[in-house]
């Protein structure tokens, strides 16, 4: 591994950069589904990723589509707050950001500093995470999912599907079930969904050596249906990627449900990221009846 840059150097974001990751992202057991290697790795282009270590506290800075730098939360040794204070006037004063902040900050850090009053906190209501039981997920069970069981049980009438582990012989039709997706939705067109193409090529490309889970659902051996997630913490698993045919509407509900199933005791709690405030998906994230939201906030310097 190249040697490791101090701030106020950065590097960019390289598969290499995992082992220096690693470590501290595990000692601090993160809930918010940003903190992982994988999430950090396969967004690093379209957020222009770039990081650094600050007395010992990883330093994640971003910036997205020609706007301003953003900071992600610290994340180090305790207490932050002069980390915090030190990286929000660094982006005034050297990177010569108008509004300096910092993004999807947990609830973690807003703790320590809420009796800070040279800072300002705002929710980010479209970026909580939406978390679930995963043993609700798998079984259904129950009045509230009836509509959820209905899908998969007509889904299972019309066709004959088999789930499986997703391994490396899968990820070229992945690859092209992305693509086709792509197609239909015209990703070309709209920047978001281009960057998450570009995302989901990145985490398929290097599936194996960041050490994911996934599953595929087959129909007549040809895959329909991928998720791919990892262990966010001890006992929560983080759903990075979830895709099906656009023309079989009940497939999400299926492989949503078998992938949960399949995990089996690996995981208490399934984090299946955030909305976006996009209103039709935060509908269907909402009808699956999350068992808590990980909130996160926006924090600024106060007056500006």
């Amino acid at each position: 591994m190249s040697s490791l840059p101090e701030f106020p150097a950065f590097k960019a974001i390289d598969l290499e950069d995992r082992a220096a990751f690693l470590p501290i992202i595990q000692r601090y057991q993160p809930e918010s589904s940003e903190w992982t290697f994988t999430n950090l790795f396969m967004w690093r282009d379209h957020y222009r990723f770039r990081w650094s270590l600050y007395q010992g506290a990883l330093i994640v800075l971003g910036r997205e589509n020609g706007g301003e730098t953003f900071a992600m939360m610290p994340l180090g040794p305790l207490p932050r707050r002069e980390t915090v204070l030190m990286l929000l006037r660094w982006l005034e004063g050297e990177e010569k950001v108008a509004r300096p902040r910092m993004e999807r900050v947990d609830k973690r850090l807003v703790e320590e500093l809420r009796d800070e009053t040279l800072l300002k906190f705002e929710p980010a209501r479209d970026h909580f995470d939406y978390v679930y039981a995963r043993e609700e997920l798998a079984l259904l069970a129950g009045n509230k999912y009836r509509t959820k069981r209905n899908h998969i049980n007509k889904f299972s009438r019309t066709y004959r599907f088999e789930y499986a582990p997703l391994k490396e012989e899968h990820l070229d039709a992945c690859l092209e079930l992305q693509s086709t997706w792509c197609e239909i939705r015209r990703c070309k067109e709209d920047l978001s969904l281009l960057g998450e193409w570009e995302a989901i090529r990145e985490i398929l490309a290097h599936f194996t050596s960041l050490d994911l889970r996934g599953g595929v659902v087959t129909i007549d051996g040809k895959v329909e249906a991928f998720t791919v997630g990892e262990m966010l913490n001890s006992d929560t698993m983080v759903v990075h990627i979830e895709k099906a045919n656009p023309g079989l509407s009940e497939l999400y509900t299926v492989i949503n449900q078998q992938f949960a199933e399949a995990c089996g005791k690996d995981a208490v709690y399934f984090n299946r990221e955030q909305d976006l405030g996009i209103p039709g998906l935060r509908e269907a994230k909402l009808s699956y009846h999350p068992h808590h939201m990980v909130e996160k906030f926006t924090v600024t310097l106060a007056g500006l």
